[in-house]
């Protein structure tokens, strides 16, 4: 017969005592230990077993609940501990069969609920741990999302951050303890902030407005986008890597010769559980690429300074390659030699020593061989005429 779990993970929420549910209560009754941040234990009072409150960062407390193991055990969490909240986090260290969850209405619910918004059509983000940049792809007059915020002084700095990128003019609702005796919501306008006194825990929503610029959604987004010194993958010339490369949700895309990390960026802003990481033997660069990276709120990118080939060894394996410099015949062998079956390859070349390359790779390996060749109306004296840019030759198979 299984053993009965010894941890159980109570999703509480402002009310206390009075939102507890029958399964809760006989949880936290049976409890040898009840651990979880200070403000939720205060939510509680009177509990009979040992409390220990949960330290800061989250992390360093999983190591001390682990060995508790054998005891009865009861973790707070904010109401849904499986929405931006803290069951994700514990239940990758524990074994199925070790744990069992009673989840209570999440804030994005409650919040929901305040502001008659469908959450099917909201985008919600839990931004109390990370940069508001992550809110920048989403932007758009018209927009709602609907955010988690550490405190007060961050909900400031949200305002300020939405006012900085043209969109003062959206309206924050700020929902401040939802679900207990201290809830309040009020309604005020981002350019014009000045709340001194909102109270943790804080959810907010975004109506989205102003004139500020907007990111597309399809691949191939403007160059000004990206901060670069000129070493960057043109916008037509990306929109057709990115379209070789396909990406799909869940996959690793290798970058090498990032330059402003535009390939990759764009690789993680097609889908929410991409990867990507960008290899860049400038320095420079490299700075420029993470700051890129998380100007555009997708600063998951990593970015490893080095050359390639060796700058490789020992990376995760990934499901798509990009060579955008640095291209060599040591390169194309040791990626073959290095990389499993089914991966994506897509290569660019400029000079015809590198489209010597590519041909022979062709022909050995097969794939596709395109040469792009671009030109753009420019003043011709009074008049206008073409000005072409340099041919690319791109070469794309699946090894």
């Amino acid at each position: 017969m299984a053993e009965a779990p010894w941890m159980t993970i109570v999703g509480l929420g402002e009310d206390g005592l009075a939102g507890l549910t029958d399964a809760t209560r006989a949880a936290l009754e049976g409890a040898e230990i009840v651990t979880g941040a200070a403000r939720h234990l205060a939510l509680l009072p009177g509990l009979t077993a040992e409390t220990r409150v949960w330290p800061v960062p989250f992390a360093d407390g999983i190591a001390p609940l682990l060995a508790l193991r054998g005891r009865r055990v009861v973790m707070l969490a904010s109401g849904d501990p499986f929405w931006f909240g803290a069951g994700t986090v514990l239940t990758r260290a524990l074994e199925p069969g070790e744990w069992v969850a009673h989840p209570g209405p999440s804030c994005f619910a409650l919040a929901a609920a305040r502001l008659g918004w469908a959450l099917e059509s909201t985008t919600v983000l839990g931004l109390h741990a990370a940069p508001l940049a992550r809110l920048r792809p989403v932007l758009a007059p018209g927009a709602r999302v609907l955010v988690t915020l550490r405190d007060g002084a961050a909900v400031a700095g949200l305002a300020a951050y939405l006012d900085g990128a043209g969109f003062g003019a959206s309206v924050l609702q700020v929902l401040e303890a939802l679900g207990g005796p201290q809830e309040r919501v009020r309604r005020v306008t981002a350019g014009v902030y000045a709340l001194t006194d909102v109270r943790h825990p804080v959810v907010v929503g975004i109506e989205v407005a102003g004139d500020g610029a907007v990111l597309g959604l399809a691949s191939g987004r403007a160059d000004d986008w990206f901060a670069h010194d000129g070493q960057i993958t043109k916008r037509p010339v990306r929109a057709l890597a990115l379209s070789a490369l396909a990406p799909r949700a869940g996959e690793l895309l290798w970058d090498i010769g990032a330059g402003s990390g535009s390939i990759g960026i764009e690789w993680l802003l097609s889908h929410p559980s991409t990867q990507a990481i960008g290899f860049e033997g400038s320095p420079e660069r490299a700075a420029r690429a993470r700051e890129n990276a998380l100007a555009l709120g997708v600063e998951r990118l990593k970015i490893v300074e080095g050359r390639a080939p060796e700058v490789l060894r020992g990376q995760p394996l990934p499901e798509a390659v990009f060579i955008g410099g640095g291209l060599s015949q040591a390169l194309l062998e040791a990626l073959f030699a290095q990389l499993p079956a089914g991966t994506r390859l897509v290569a660019h070349a400029v000079t015809l020593e590198s489209e010597v390359l590519l041909a022979q790779g062709q022909a050995a390996k097969g794939g596709s061989l395109l040469r792009v060749e671009l030109a753009e109306a420019a003043a011709l004296g009074t008049r206008r005429g073409w000005k072409s840019a340099y041919p690319i030759v791109q070469w794309s198979v699946t090894l």
